[in-house]
């Protein structure tokens, strides 16, 4: 038993967060996602058109923490959308579950994305990735990236309060710092 727990946390232990920096350039994609149950294909691009966009991701709809941050999103995009800002959110879930999660956990104010294959998630070194078996599920960081592209800010926290927290603070800064 003691040599199975070892092994476990040297396997924990050697999971790195490994997140993109603020200034970085944001990489660029277009995922199926969901919002209100219905699918849509959602654009980086074009969301950022639009103004900020806040990009989280979380390991698994509807479990504990997860859920708890969804409902958290939802309660705060009417602030998020007074000061011009999107949320999306993207775990390895598939589409039919997102379409679900964004109904009951989201409650219709927000898209969450589908990305079975990890390519955004790896692409956003959102990956927890053990050792042999690759790629489990996404860690949870959480990203906002300005309309030019760029990472403003990045939080990586297993609780869900500090994502929420954070991102309202930076769009407002961001915002304030634009004149708006």
């Amino acid at each position: 038993m003691r040599m199975i727990a070892a092994v476990l946390v040297t396997l924990v232990s050697s999971v790195a967060f490994a997140a993109l920096k603020p200034g970085s350039v944001a990489p660029d994609f277009t995922l199926q996602a969901a919002q209100a149950g219905k699918e849509f294909s959602f654009s980086l691009r074009q969301a950022l058109m639009q103004g900020p966009v806040v990009l989280y991701f979380y390991p698994k709809s509807f479990t504990s923490v997860c859920t708890v941050e969804a409902h958290e999103f939802a309660e705060a995009m009417a602030q998020f959308a007074a000061m011009g800002a999107s949320v999306i959110g993207v775990s390895s879930d598939k589409i039919a579950t997102q379409r679900e999660f964004s109904t009951k956990e989201c409650r219709d104010r927000f898209p969450v994305g589908a990305d079975p294959d990890f390519t955004v998630i790896n692409a956003y070194d959102a990956a927890f990735k053990v050792p042999v078996a690759g790629a489990m599920f996404a860690n949870r960081i959480s990203y906002v990236i300005a309309p030019d592209g760029k990472i403003l800010s990045v939080v990586e926290d297993s609780g869900a309060t500090k994502h929420i927290q954070n991102a309202l603070a930076v769009v407002k800064q961001w915002r304030d710092s634009q004149g708006k």
